[in-house]
Order: structure tokens, then sequence, then C-alpha cells
């Protein structure tokens, strides 16, 4: 497959294959249809988040124990491991150096 370049904001949960002058914190190269992983990803923290807005008006469900909020930091230990794998070395050092990966 050709490779592709994307620009990916995990801080505003987005990706580009151009870069639209918004900050986005990592360059990666890899296939096409492997960047629409991102896509699904972002689409469902989005989701996620969403049920956690809902769910901060319900008093008798505790944050602690809310499981949206422990699916939410699997699909970031996913994006995680997708940047590590298709980023640069420097990328690579980073993204090891994340709580996620100790």
């Amino acid at each position: 497959m050709d490779q592709t370049t994307i620009y990916v904001s995990v801080l505003n949960q987005s990706f580009s294959y151009i870069p639209l002058g918004l900050p986005c914190e990592f360059k990666l190269q890899l296939d096409q249809n492997k960047a629409q992983i991102f896509e699904r990803l972002f689409m469902q923290i989005d989701s996620l988040e969403f049920d956690n807005a809902v769910r901060a008006h319900l008093p008798y469900i505790p944050y602690h124990l809310d499981a949206s909020n422990d699916e939410i930091d699997t699909r970031l230990k996913k994006i995680y491991a997708l940047i590590h794998e298709f980023g640069d070395d420097h990328t690579k050092e980073f993204v090891k150096q994340l709580p996620y990966f100790h």
C-alpha cells in the first residue's frame, strides 16, 4: 500500500492529511487505510465523553466507578500505541515515557 503522511492531535482529538494550521503533536507515515483507525478511535472517545457528561448529572454513580472513563483510557492507549508504531524515533521515545507504557 502507499504510505501517506498524517498529522495527529491527541489534544484536539483530530487528524489531518495536510497541516491545517492547527497544532498537531505528531506527524506519522502510514498506510491510508490504517489512518482511518484514528478517526474511529477519536469518534469513540467523543461518544464516551458525551456519556460522561450525562453521568455527571447522576449523583448516584461515583466518578471513579464509571466504566466510560476506563474505556476512554483504553482508547487513548490504542492511539498512543499507533503513534508509537508509525512515529519516528523521537516520537517513539516520547511515547515510551508516558505513564500508560510503564
